[in-house]
């Protein structure tokens, strides 16, 4: 096993995939209801409560502020344990999905460098999709409204599996998502 040095002393590479079913996880989205804070409060608990025992540490929403200067840009939203960062501006990953309208997964944080941010210095890996107005089939120019962003203490936490299962159970809760061709 590589030494690591620098900032992130619990390295755990990850040995085995997670279990993680996004078929329950969807069910459940579906059944949120009401205004948006209240789905992404919803469907927040929901990620947390199936996916924290599947080698998740943080799940939540970071919310775009268009006039904000950069560097405050982006706004804790509802989210699930502790600690998060706010505001993050576009910086880092969830800024980079935002700005690119893709999903990104990385793999192994540490090889960011100054380009990650680390609200848990424990945190080796990370999935972010971006969240539209309305579908981008039908409007490719619909505005980017925020990101979900998921954390692991495991490196390669997360690939193109879990970028589907997340966009379903995003759209089951009535958020639109892009097809998840990662960047």
């Amino acid at each position: 096993m590589p030494s690591i040095t620098g900032p992130r002393p619990n390295f755990s590479p990850k040995l085995t995939p997670m279990k993680r079913n996004y078929d329950r996880i969807a069910g459940l989205a579906a059944k949120a209801t009401g205004d948006r804070a209240t789905r992404m409060r919803l469907l927040v608990d929901t990620l947390w409560d199936e996916l924290s025992t599947a080698g998740v540490s943080w799940v939540g929403f970071y919310l775009d502020q268009p006039g904000a200067p950069d560097d405050q840009r982006m706004i804790l939203g509802p989210s699930r344990n502790t600690p998060a960062c706010s505001p993050i501006g576009l910086f880092g990953v969830c800024g980079q999905s935002l700005t690119s309208r893709s999903v990104r997964i990385v793999r192994d944080v540490a090889e960011l460098g100054d380009n990650y941010i680390a609200c848990d210095p424990r945190d080796r890996s990370e999935i972010v999709l971006p969240l539209f107005e309305e579908s981008i089939e039908k409007n490719p120019h619909a505005p980017c409204w925020g990101v979900l962003d998921v954390d692991s203490w495991e490196v390669g936490a997360f690939d193109e599996q879990d970028a589907e299962g997340l966009s379903r159970a995003l759209t089951a809760a009535g958020f639109h998502t892009t097809a998840p061709a990662c960047a």
